[in-house]
């Protein structure tokens, strides 16, 4: 299977609020960004970008009720069917005994469920090679990308323009 290789336009900045303000100055001038990387969550920088609420957490409950469900269930069945038993005078289905276990399962199911689907989504799976813009970008630098691989020279240069005019630290065009 041949990936197509992308070429890639990219900024650096040495600030938050300066990436926040040239991704800014790129909406209001329509450009096409590729992507935004920052080392850690930037706040206030979904909105600029336009980036609707994540789903996750609807896959996170619906992940959460199967495991509840499964719990439940299972000790249902083990104690009422498979191997009943009396200890300490409860019954046999003893509601309030399945909680923990219940909530623990609940917990269990969600959190792999989530993470098994977070990594599908975005292509991260053991033996995957990650690919990165710049080794910077998860250390201490802000980064406004634009994929330029079918773009003329001139609209490369008006993007470079662009990085000269938001103040970026550091302009580089790299193929991934």
């Amino acid at each position: 299977m041949a990936t197509e290789s992308k070429k890639v336009l990219y900024g650096l900045y040495n600030d938050e609020e300066d990436l926040k303000g040239a991704v800014r100055a790129a909406s209001a001038a329509h450009l096409d960004i590729m992507d935004v990387y920052t080392p850690f969550p930037v706040h206030g920088l979904d909105p600029i970008l336009g980036l609707k609420e994540s789903r996750l957490h609807y896959l996170g409950f619906i992940y959460g009720a199967i495991g509840a469900i499964f719990g439940f269930m299972t000790m249902t069945w083990i104690f009422t069917r498979d191997w009943p038993i009396v200890f300490g005078g409860k019954p046999y289905w003893s509601v309030p005994a399945f909680i923990p276990i219940t909530f623990e399962l609940t917990v269990l199911f969600a959190a792999w469920g989530m993470t098994i689907t977070f990594y599908t989504i975005c292509g991260m799976w053991p033996g995957v090679q990650a690919k990165s813009l710049d080794h910077r970008i998860t250390d201490d630098k802000f980064c406004l990308a634009f994929d330029v691989t079918e773009s003329s020279a001139s609209d490369v240069d008006h993007l470079k323009g662009f990085f000269a005019q938001s103040q970026a630290a550091e302009v580089n065009v790299k193929t991934i």
